[in-house]
């Protein structure tokens, strides 16, 4: 990295201008090619002539009279982009845009033909990047947020096509309004949705080949899928579910798919029986792990499961530290040095309910496997260092339960003695979120394998679906994913998504790693790309979601720069008119970036585009 990050993030404090922001930088290494500052856009088909008529009343009936008419939003999309840098794209820092295509859309039907694709909704979409002359990324998506279109209705009442729940059945989700399907993981093309997703893909990778080459030439881009994980209830707001958690998929696909999983790994039943303390006769005998020990009786150890069963204990909470006082956080167990505790991960609800603490990346967390620990009583402490002495930060007592759930030891072990309480260092406050006190822990290595098997599902679809890009003829090194990284977020259940395999900088495509919040100028991050050897990557959904300091938004966009993104994009931008938007606010509709919506820091961040597109 070329950066200077303390001197950036000085610079970004004391809302310099971007010049001053940009002095504090050292002088790039090696030529890259330019940043392209590509918004996520919202109304891409909404053409001007829709706007000015008077009898069009709503959103639908104007995209109906722009389609009838065979006209686009190309004009106004030109207008904002040029917004944001005027003159057109030029110099080391550009402003194109995101244009999203959901495959399943594509569709219509009739009596005589079923299901197939229609021409026109492709030509919309190519007529927009098209006719608007500047860098794109195109986006083509195809998970559960491709809902909203009569194929996807008609999909949702097969089975087949769900990821499901334990008992079978598949989850009726939302997030912020806006239905969701969790489309099955699959890879079988036979099934329906897959066959529907991957004619699609093809059938468009053919119409962007045949684009003129000026047009291919401008797309910086394609971005696979959407974010590929599991699904859980409570999507909106069930990410740092820990207690009582449900997960899928144990759809018959995926639990036969499960027992042929471990046969390659362990080869027979007998090395698995040996490996990990079972006595199953066949493979086929191998429960999915799916009870709770403490709620369900069991008909064997290996059905157990819950968010501890795979081998790990969250140890996680807060630390604001504005005069950096903490030199490093430490986890000790039993009164034992276990390992450093990372920090500055994104925890954006204490930024949102402290006024006073300016920065999101105020998380840790330490993932403790316990997978080896005798039973019995065991005390973890967090403990800051601070000018050679310690000071704790948390303490919690967690119980290691043997299999056959014998009593344990009634005391604790020994803890680190006499450590100062964190609190009395100057300007320091903190908060210890997880594990509760006294939780308990059932270590069962099928349900580690189970969340492995999850995560290779994840893996497996979006390497299934980047093959059929590049076989479709698309370009290798315009290829990324587009994905969600749950690990940036402390308070968070990694577990939940079972994304972490598609993460790696060895999969076969490059990486797109949607940013929120802290994450989109984080020191954990840097390191995260750093540790899997991540340099051309994109950033598909974009928002620092701050208000609270000038100039943040600035450096979280030139930190990327020179991290070596090749794409970032703002999430977003709209260009319909007020008259056709709904009334009600939601999160989402807070960060809309336009000049005069403070919400979410979205005022902020719209300024910082246009600063950073002089460069």
């Amino acid at each position: 990295m070329t950066m200077n990050w303390f001197s950036l993030r000085a610079a970004a404090l004391a809302d310099l201008s971007l010049a001053a922001v940009l002095a504090h930088a050292q002088p790039a290494q090696r030529q890259r090619a330019p940043l392209i500052i590509a918004p996520n856009l919202e109304g891409m088909y909404l053409c001007d002539e829709a706007v000015a008529d008077p009898s069009v009343k709503d959103i639908d009936a104007a995209y109906a009279y722009c389609r009838q008419r065979k006209l686009t939003g190309a004009a106004a999309v030109t207008r904002l982009l040029d917004t944001l840098e005027p003159g057109g794209p030029k110099g080391d820092v550009q402003v194109g845009f995101l244009a999203t295509l959901q495959l399943l859309a594509l569709y219509r039907h009739t009596v005589q033909d079923g299901w197939t694709i229609d021409p026109a909704r492709v030509d919309d979409f190519v007529n927009v990047i098209s006719q608007v002359q500047r860098p794109v990324v195109v986006y083509f998506a195809a998970d559960h947020f491709d809902s909203i279109n009569p194929l996807a209705k008609a999909l949702r009442q097969d089975p087949r096509n769900l990821l499901q729940l334990r008992d079978g059945k598949p989850l009726e989700l939302g997030y912020f309004d806006y239905p969701i399907i969790p489309y099955t993981l699959s890879t079988d093309p036979a099934i329906p949705v897959n066959k529907f997703r991957f004619e699609a893909l093809d059938y468009v990778a053919q119409r962007m080949k045949a684009l003129p080459k000026a047009v291919q030439d401008r797309i910086v881009a394609y971005t696979l899928a959407g974010e590929l994980h599991h699904m859980f209830p409570d999507f909106e707001n069930g990410t740092g579910a820990y207690q009582g958690i449900e997960v899928t998929d144990y759809s018959p696909h995926s639990v036969a798919g499960f027992r042929q999983w471990l046969r390659d790994k362990y080869g027979g039943i007998a090395q698995f029986n040996a490996r990990n303390g079972f006595d199953y006769p066949t493979f086929d005998a191998v429960p999915v792990p799916a009870k709770d020990i403490r709620k369900e009786r069991l008909t064997s150890y290996g059905e157990h499961y819950d968010a501890f069963a795979g081998g790990t204990l969250p140890i996680a909470g807060w630390l604001w530290d504005p005069g950096h006082a903490v030199g490093r956080l430490d986890l000790y167990v039993n009164g034992k040095l276990v390992g450093p505790v990372p920090r500055g991960l994104n925890r954006l609800d204490v930024y949102r309910a402290e006024p006073s603490i300016t920065t999101p990346n105020t998380g840790f967390r330490h993932d403790l496997d316990h997978s080896a620990m005798p039973p019995g009583r065991h005390v973890a402490q967090v403990v800051a260092e601070s000018g050679g002495e310690r000071h704790k930060v948390g303490e919690v007592e967690f119980v290691v339960v043997p299999r056959d759930q014998s009593r344990v030891a009634a005391a604790p072990a020994m803890a680190l003695p006499g450590l100062k309480d964190a609190k009395h260092l100057s300007g320091v406050r903190y908060w210890l979120d997880m594990p509760q006190q006294l939780q308990d822990v059932y270590y069962n290595p099928l349900a580690r394998d189970w969340n492995l098997y999850r995560e290779s599902q994840v893996y497996d679809f979006l390497k299934d679906f980047h093959a059929r890009a590049l076989k479709a003829g698309l370009p290798a090194g315009k290829l990324y994913s587009h994905q969600i990284v749950p690990d940036v977020n402390s308070s968070w259940n990694p577990q939940l998504f079972a994304a972490g395999r598609t993460l790696e900088g060895s999969a076969p495509w490059k990486q797109g790693l949607n940013m929120y919040g802290g994450a989109t100028d984080s020191a954990w991050m840097r390191a995260f790309l750093a540790r899997r050897k991540i340099s051309d990557y994109g950033v598909p959904e974009f928002n620092p979601q701050q208000w609270k300091r000038d100039g943040a938004h600035l450096a979280a966009m030139q930190s990327h720069y020179d991290g070596g993104a090749r794409f970032i994009s703002p999430f977003y931008f709209s260009v319909i008119p007020d008259k056709f938007k709904h009334a009600q606010d939601n999160s989402i509709k807070r960060m809309e970036l336009r000049p005069n919506n403070p919400q979410e820091g979205s005022d902020k961040f719209y300024r910082a585009i246009i600063e950073l597109a002089k460069r």
